[in-house]
């Protein structure tokens, strides 16, 4: 097979060196196995590149490509380039994805890193007060702001009203929020029980978190309208159970205990 194309001329000299191709092929693969010639293609004038199958199993539909050059009025061809490139239908490696796209939920474990963007729209500045910048008189809340930023004390970005959204969104589609099996089969929700610590700020008008050791829910975040069956108010199954006294009878006596 000759692969050529129209708008360059092949130079002959390049396209008869195939020989000299496949030895600096074979020098340059090393343990992988070069083919059989699939064809020469011109590159510019007299350039040309020619084309090797690579028979290692490791690299189906991979190709060498080898190319070689002729000076002007020269007829000595040399050769410029050799490398392995994938041909049509070659098995690749997965398409490239930077580090901040690959890190997805609950992909962090130790020693991953997830940088947050400075853009991020689910953070503004700390000093804003996030939540709580509306908690104070406006000119009381500027100079609190204005310390803070001076001394550098507080947290440098605090959560959005977009972040707070997403987490709420996130967290009542979740494994703690209303529409789980657990929460449709629960004595009760989890706003009325005594496992749950409350959150601050608009978060805590929606969320809790579940402090109660035998729940599945323990140390996480739950929806006041999720449930389980350790609800502090499911009473202990003996509790409230009429026992009666015992009654000894010390008035009777059994004739047949002393036959």
């Amino acid at each position: 097979m000759t692969l050529t194309t129209s708008a360059l001329e092949l130079d002959q000299a390049c396209a008869d060196a195939v020989e000299q191709a496949r030895t600096a092929a074979i020098t340059r693969a090393g343990v992988l196995e070069v083919g059989e010639h699939l064809g020469v293609q011109a590159e510019d004038a007299r350039v040309a590149t020619h084309l090797f199958a690579c028979d290692h199993p490791g690299y189906p539909g991979w190709r060498w490509s080898v190319t070689v050059v002729r000076a002007s009025r020269a007829r000595v061809v040399t050769v410029s380039e050799v490398t392995l490139l994938p041909g049509e239908g070659a098995l690749l490696a997965p398409r490239w994805v930077p580090w901040a796209d690959r890190i997805g939920p609950k992909d962090i474990t130790p020693g991953v890193i997830a940088p947050t963007a400075v853009d991020d729209v689910r953070l503004e500045p700390g000093y804003t007060g996030g939540e709580y910048a509306a908690d104070t008189d406006p000119a009381e809340a500027s100079q609190i702001r204005a310390l803070v930023a001076e001394l550098g004390l507080g947290r440098e970005r605090v959560l959005s009203q977009v972040g707070r959204d997403e987490a709420a969104e996130r967290w009542l589609a979740g494994v703690g929020g209303p529409e789980t099996a657990m929460a449709n089969q629960a004595p009760g929700d989890c706003g009325t029980c005594g496992f749950l610590i409350g959150l601050r700020g608009d978060l805590g008008r929606m969320f809790g978190v579940c402090a109660n050791e035998l729940s599945p829910s323990d140390g996480a975040v739950v929806s006041m309208e999720h449930g389980c069956g350790g609800h502090s108010d499911v009473s202990d199954p003996s509790r409230g159970v009429d026992l009666s006294i015992p009654v000894w009878d010390t008035i009777s006596v059994d004739v047949g205990l002393f036959d």
